[in-house]
């Protein structure tokens, strides 16, 4: 797996929805899956970020691209429906969601957690893709084969002091896919999760400032793992929470 080598149309004719998909790791991603064939839904909260993606895959020639502008702390369970009815009716399946998209509150002691940022980041690290999930079912269902990615954490398998609502979160993202793997486990769908361990992005800088971010990989260094779980070469693979770096 780690030695995975994508074929240069590995996601031809795949659709696929990105979280999160305006900067960092999600941007990373919809621009490796757009240039390996697929067609690419970019959901954010940032329209200007989510354009400039856009522009980047036309501009590599990739397939015109979908922008879906959502902030997940807001949405509830009709919007996730009426999305997932969109991509019903312009492209009749969903073959992949990768749930990127994510917050990481503030570090604190676990005394001084509060209430308001514990439920936001519980609406948009779980809940929310929660909801878009079973909302997208019919539509995942449409494909041949359809994978669906969450994002873990490695505070999300063991948890550290300070790290409160996001560990926490991670731990139920963790849940979430171990749960619908298993109920899908004989069916066209398999859930599995990614861990991207220390990467350089805007919210491990976040939580890292004194970091020196040149011993970090980049997200590009981690496609491989996100390349392998969206194509036919992960068939078998369901259940898992994979680490995108190597030991």
């Amino acid at each position: 797996m780690h030695n995975f080598q994508p074929a240069q149309d590995e996601l031809k004719d795949k659709v696929i929805l990105v979280t999160g998909a305006g900067d960092g790791i999600g941007k990373e991603a919809a621009l490796s899956y757009a240039r390996y064939g697929a067609t690419v839904i970019l959901l954010g909260k940032t329209v200007s970020k989510l354009s400039a993606v856009y522009d980047q895959i036309i501009a590599e020639g990739g397939a015109e691209p979908a922008i879906v502008p959502l902030d997940l702390k807001g949405a509830t369970a009709k919007h996730y429906k009426d999305m997932a009815a969109t991509i019903q009716a312009e492209f009749g399946r969903l073959d992949g969601v990768l749930h990127n998209a994510g917050i990481l509150g503030v570090l604190s002691p676990f005394e001084h957690i509060d209430l308001p940022t514990w439920q936001d980041i519980m609406q948009v690290n779980v809940t929310g893709a929660m909801l878009m999930t079973q909302a997208l079912i019919p539509v995942l269902k449409q494909a041949q084969h359809a994978s669906v990615v969450f994002t873990s954490s490695g505070v999300g398998r063991t948890g550290r002091a300070y790290w409160g609502p996001y560990a926490v979160s991670k731990f139920a993202t963790e849940g979430l896919m171990q749960v619908m793997a298993d109920e899908y486990a004989n069916s066209t769908l398999r859930v599995n999760c990614i861990n991207p361990g220390a990467t350089r992005t805007n919210m491990r800088a976040r939580a890292y400032p004194g970091e020196d971010v040149n011993q970090l990989k980049t997200p590009a260094e981690l496609m491989w793992l996100y390349l392998y779980l969206m194509s036919d070469s992960s068939l078998t693979v369901n259940g898992q929470s994979i680490d995108a770096q190597r030991k």
